[in-house]
């Protein structure tokens, strides 16, 4: 499925969010019933939700606690609102499954036929956490540049991050597409000025807040044909 349109000018460098783009998050799932059989799924929505939660919370409030750490709080609330209580091993074990998240089946393939453009990940996450990612997932080598919101003291969607990465990438807005498939950061991407591609996995309806994505499609399978590749 492709909706919207392609990039009209000379895009010559990707930018991949990296959890819930690349990374499949409900890799996290197996490690959490493991811990609770019962509530499993129910911790590993919960602690998701709550991950991002404090990202935006802790945003708004012009504070700042690296992703390792917000992770790491969400688990423990999370913990507690379920009323489960895990040993520390488990809890560590847990925080692990963010160095050996599984990625999307189609991610090695299509990173392949998109060899001609420098692609890189912007991501929430400290660098420490998506070195490893995508090192033990086997993709460190298609990307130039791992760019962690942690450089600039902020989260996703603000806009500091995304002027941010061009900085790293010594290129104008015109020259970038932006790939996500959260739509919190399609917005922000969007707001900002690049064009956006938007991964809607679960046909899910679009935001109601006025910045559409450039295109949106179902799965990275359809990003080669939509460039043009």
């Amino acid at each position: 499925m492709i909706e919207g349109a392609g990039p009209t000018g000379p895009i010559r460098q990707l930018v991949f969010d990296a959890y819930g783009t690349l990374f499949d998050m409900t890799s996290v799932n197996g490690r959490c019933r493991e811990a609770s059989p019962d509530l499993g799924d129910g911790l590993s929505a919960l602690w998701r939700a709550k991950q991002l939660e404090y990202t935006w919370l802790l945003s708004l409030m012009g504070e700042y606690q690296d992703f390792w750490q917000i992770t790491s709080t969400a688990l423990r609330y999370s913990c507690d609102a379920l009323d489960l209580t895990l040993d520390s091993q488990t809890i560590d074990k847990l925080m692990d499954a963010y160095h050996h998240l599984g990625i999307f089946p189609e991610v090695v393939s299509v990173l392949d036929l998109l060899s001609n453009y420098e692609c890189s990940i912007l991501s929430n996450g400290v660098k420490g956490m998506l070195n490893c990612a995508v090192k033990n997932a086997g993709i460190r080598n298609y990307f130039s540049n791992i760019i962690s919101v942690d450089d600039v003291g902020t989260y996703k969607p603000d806009p500091r991050v995304y002027r941010y990465a061009l900085d790293v990438l010594k290129a104008g807005k015109g020259s970038v597409g932006f790939i996500s498939g959260n739509p919190f950061d399609v917005n922000g991407a969007t707001a900002f000025g690049f064009w956006t591609c938007w991964i809607n996995r679960s046909q899910a309806p679009w935001e109601g807040l006025g910045h559409t994505p450039n295109a949106t499609i179902s799965s990275l399978d359809s990003l080669p044909s939509l460039l043009g590749r």
